[in-house]
């Protein structure tokens, strides 16, 4: 939807499109260093108005996953933004659960070290996402995957992935807004987060050339899309046009 501090060429008119046809929106994202009262902020700043209640982030899905879970002992690796967010799960040892998101401003040997010893005590490995990359507007940056695969690596156990691709994720989504997965259609550019995620969880999906697909399709990762389009400009009218019907 967003690339370079700027809304794509034609999304917000999309956006407004859908919402004319009487279509649900939901706009789920991956960003685990913001809230999404932030991230919503941004993208009005990006040209999108997007209200709180149609995000769903990795934050939405963590607030569900511990409502569900009372009791639980939380050690954070979060970005200092996110920290306040958590802040009323954090506990002593022993520690049931390892949340890990973004944490650029925060990492260090001794913080991942603490981490590694609480998972190798018992605690579950919670990862708000496991993204290989980000893309901001100076490029391609290392994202939050190849902190949880580190740490799974050195404490030989499987994360829980809370954010896409985790079926779970699309779920709750669908569900806000009142309907089954099966009658849903997913929308993005990432063929392994997306798209696999989206189909996984039964949903059609639909590929935009926009944002990672090109590097995806160098390195030959093509995904499963029901349709692939050149932008989201092109969906309101692929979505009339019979594609939910």
């Amino acid at each position: 939807m967003f690339a370079k501090g700027a809304a794509l060429p034609g999304a917000a008119a999309a956006v407004s499109a859908l919402r004319e046809q009487g279509l649900g929106i939901r706009f789920l994202t991956n960003i685990d260093s913001l809230s999404p009262a932030k991230i919503a902020a941004k993208l009005v700043g990006c040209g999108l108005a997007v209200p709180v209640g149609e995000l769903f982030t990795p934050v939405t899905a963590a607030r569900a996953f511990f409502a569900a879970a009372p009791g639980a002992r939380v050690l954070t690796l979060l970005s200092s933004p996110l920290r306040d967010e958590f802040a009323h799960l954090d506990s002593a040892e022993p520690h049931t659960h390892v949340l890990v998101g973004d944490c650029r401003d925060v990492l260090d040997y001794a913080a991942l070290d603490g981490v590694f010893r609480a998972l190798r005590s018992g605690a579950e490995l919670v990862a708000l996402q496991r993204g290989r990359y980000f893309r901001r507007e100076d490029g391609d940056h290392l994202d939050t995957g190849a902190v949880v695969a580190g740490l799974e690596y050195a404490a030989a156990v499987q994360a829980r992935v809370l954010g896409k691709p985790s079926t779970d994720f699309f779920a709750l989504a669908a569900r806000s807004l009142g309907f089954p997965i099966q009658e849903c259609v997913v929308v993005g550019d990432d063929a392994t987060t997306d798209i696999a995620g989206g189909r996984d969880a039964g949903a059609r999906a639909v590929q935009v050339r926009t944002g990672k697909y090109a590097d995806q399709q160098a390195e030959g990762i093509t995904g499963s899309a029901d349709v692939t389009i050149d932008s989201v400009a092109d969906l309101p009218a692929l979505l009339a046009d019979a594609f939910v019907g």
